[in-house]
Parts: C-alpha cells; structure tokens; sequence
C-alpha cells in the first residue's frame, strides 16, 4: 500500500505539470493586456509600460513560465495581478467555501443515489423501477444554471406559500441552512441522478451472481442478501462515480457559486478571467487539479477496503 501511494504522488508531478502549461498557454492566448487593465484606461503608455516591467511581462513566454515553476515548488504562486495580495491569501477564503458547497453536494447525491439505486435495483421492472429511472434522467437533463433559478423562484423569491421559516435565501453562503440547502440541491442534483443509475446497473449485476442465489439458498433474509453481500461489491464501480462527481462538484461550481451568489474560487476564477489576472487562475485550477488527482487516489485506495482480493500493488 506504501509502494501504491508513493508511486501515485510521484505520477502527479507530470499531471501538474501538463495542466500548467496548458492553463497557462491559454491564458496567454487571450485576447487583452493586464498592465493596461491594471492601469486604466486613460493611463499613458509609460506607466503601462513600467506595470508591465515590474510584473515580469516583457519576459519571454517560457521564463515567465519557468519563474512561475519554480516559486510553484517552493509554496509561491506569486501575487495577484488585481490586488497585489499573495495568490494562496487570496484563495484561502474562498476555498472552504467551494470544499464546504462540493462535500454537502456529494454526501446528498450519495445518499440519495445509493437509496435510489438499490430501490430501483431490489424492485427491478417495477413501477418503482420506472418512475425513480425517469427523474433520474430529468435529473441528468436539467442544466445548473435553470435549475437554480427555478429553485430561488419557488423556495425564495416566489415561496409565499411556504411558512416563514421555511423559505430560502437566493444568496450568500454559510450564514443558515437556509442559505446552504438550495445551492447544494441545484449542485448534487445530477450527480444523484447518475449515482442512483450505477448503482442500480452495479446492483443488477451482482444480484444475478452465483454467490447471491447460493446465499438465499442458505436461507439468509432478503435484506442480509441485499445489503451485506450485494451492496458490498456493488459499491466498487459506484466509488469510482463518486470520486469523480467530487472532482465534477469543485471544478464545476463555477455557475452554482455565480447564481446564488457565493463567494466561492469558482467566482473568483471567473473574476480573474474577465480581468486577465493569470496568477489567481493558474493557481486555483492548480489547486482544483492537485485535490481531483488526490480524491481518485483515495478512490482506488478504498477498493482495497471494499474487496481484499484487489492487489494496488
């Protein structure tokens, strides 16, 4: 397991790499100039002249590159463009806001993928079937960005039929579950959707094993079949799912954070895109991109939980 995890962490040093360089080939390929940004629009070519100097954009491509490498290893993503602060000061706020949103989003679509899944899988052909497959695919078919304004135009701005209590808050985050609850179901909406239908196929599979009819033969109860030999390995395909729905949930809250107005690193890539601050959206994809390489890490690692005859090594 050792051996596993070293050699892991050793093959995301080129994954990194490959992301840098491409975040920042095309974050050079934008069209605009950040020293005039910086500058104004009524400032003299002289003073657009020393920003661009003092932030190094007169270098050539690969030694802004190289320079951006090297204090990347050593913990410095440099300092942002927009406001001079460090990127990683920057990004520290923001980021527990965007972890907080992607782990709310995926414990309810597993809760209510696994839930859905096993229903679906256990009453195979059912009503129940059919019904729980067809909102999971309106779940897969709805966009983020209309379901969120759907469910602020029913839970919060037009919600006169809910108690007081009860209705929700359009924008902010963290202040009450009524800010928290709508922006996590507009996030993990689809990933639900598509967890409930591997689960339910991983289900189908492995109810139709030998070992399952060899344990009702024992006698065992439905429910010790379903849950304590079916379910187990059933999971294996389903972990791989929702490791990639974590990584699908930080790197995809970029609208959800936008509608609901959350203060989160998807609106601030998004900020430093419209202003051409290249530090603050290398840094944080490079971020986002780190925390998806370790999430399927610790994905592969719990198939060795799961099933002891999977050899990581």
């Amino acid at each position: 397991m050792g051996k596993y995890i070293i050699r892991r962490l050793l093959q995301t040093i080129p994954v990194l790499l490959g992301v840098s360089i491409l975040v920042f080939s095309l974050m050079h390929l934008i069209p605009g100039d950040a020293a005039q940004i910086m500058a104004g629009e009524g400032a003299s070519e002289t003073t657009v002249e020393n920003i661009r100097e003092k932030l190094g954009l007169n270098d050539p491509k690969p030694v802004q590159y190289y320079n951006y490498v090297s204090g990347a290893i050593q913990g410095d993503l440099g300092n942002s463009i927009r406001s001079g602060r460090p990127v990683l000061e920057e990004i520290k706020g923001r980021f527990w806001v965007t972890a907080e949103l992607a782990i709310y989003a995926t414990i309810l679509a597993v809760f209510l993928g696994l839930i859905a899944g096993i229903i679906s899988a256990v009453r195979h052909s059912t009503w129940a079937d059919v019904s729980i497959m067809i909102v999971a695919l309106f779940g897969l078919s709805m966009p983020n960005f209309w379901l969120g304004l759907v469910l602020i135009q029913w839970f919060a701005i037009g919600a006169d039929w809910l108690p007081e209590f009860m209705k929700m808050r359009p924008s902010g985050w963290g202040d009450s579950w009524r800010q928290i609850l709508l922006p996590v179901i507009c996030l993990g909406t689809s990933g639900a959707a598509i967890i409930a239908r591997m689960t339910r196929a991983s289900m189908l599979e492995v109810i139709g094993q030998d070992y399952i009819r060899t344990a009702r033969a024992k006698g065992l109860s439905e429910r010790i079949v379903t849950y304590r030999h079916a379910l187990k390995n059933a999971l294996i395909p389903v972990i791989t799912v929702v490791g990639l729905e974590f990584g699908a949930f930080l790197g995809g809250a970029v609208i959800t954070e936008t509608i609901f107005a959350i203060n989160g690193m998807g609106r601030l890539t998004i900020d430093a895109i419209r202003e051409r601050d290249f530090p603050i959206v290398q840094g944080t994809i490079l971020i986002i991109s780190l925390l998806f390489v370790l999430v399927n890490m610790l994905v592969d690692i719990s198939y060795r939980m799961l099933n002891k005859r999977i050899d990581l090594n």
